[in-house]
């Protein structure tokens, strides 16, 4: 005849324990070099693109930006949360070349390329008077947000991106780590049509920059 194993409290908890610590191996580990978010608002271009379509092709009559980066690296829109340089410093301008701004200089976690290329990227309409929204999944906090935008003349339709045709409107303090939103008020008075806004942040976790291209249309 069987005998049942008795189970005290002492084999219930050791049992309990191992179980745990079963499933948890099964997890896997967040990757801690990257802060991983971009500018939710207003969105950024590969952001766009994702809210828009999803992982599908896009429309290219629709959206030809989107289509045109779909075609040359869809990645770069299903990775929309790792636009980011490491190791730049203070000078971050003289790291990131102009006309590779919004790729951050080609340092991400994928070829960010096609989001430099000019051309009619879908905007979103706003005020001169607007908020920025940084959303960081990771949730490391931020040292800082550094907001530019273009000035009144530069043609996104047309132009490579230079540091010279942005100006800085804002730069703010910290935010801390644990909150997954960074959320700031910007002025860019005296500008109207489209225009480019690029939200730099840098990241409390090591030095790592997110360069961020919203196309905005005010007015």
């Amino acid at each position: 005849m069987h005998t049942a194993r008795a189970y005290t409290p002492r084999r219930i908890l050791l049992t309990l324990a191992l179980l745990t610590a079963a499933a948890l191996s099964q997890i896997p580990l967040a990757n801690d070099a990257g802060a991983h978010g971009t500018t939710i608002y207003p969105e950024t271009r590969n952001y766009g693109c994702l809210q828009r379509w999803g992982s599908s092709q896009p429309n290219e009559a629709e959206d030809p930006m989107c289509y045109r980066v779909y075609q040359e690296n869809a990645n770069a829109i299903t990775a929309w949360k790792a636009v980011y340089a490491n190791n730049t410093g203070d000078n971050y301008q003289q790291v990131i070349p102009d006309g590779q701004i919004c790729s951050a200089g080609g340092q991400g976690e994928t070829d960010y390329s096609p989001l430099d290329h000019p051309g009619p990227w879908r905007a979103t309409g706003i005020s001169p008077y607007f908020t920025v929204d940084v959303y960081d999944e990771a949730r490391h906090g931020a040292d800082w947000l550094q907001i530019y935008v273009t000035k009144q003349g530069y043609d996104p339709t047309s132009q490579p991106l230079r540091w010279s045709d942005l100006e800085l409107v804002k730069t703010t303090g910290s935010y801390p780590g644990g909150s997954a939103h960074y959320v700031t008020d910007t002025s860019a008075s005296g500008r109207s049509g489209h225009h480019v806004v690029l939200t730099v942040w840098k990241a409390s976790h090591m030095d790592q920059k997110y360069f961020l291209c919203s196309d905005v249309n005010f007015g």
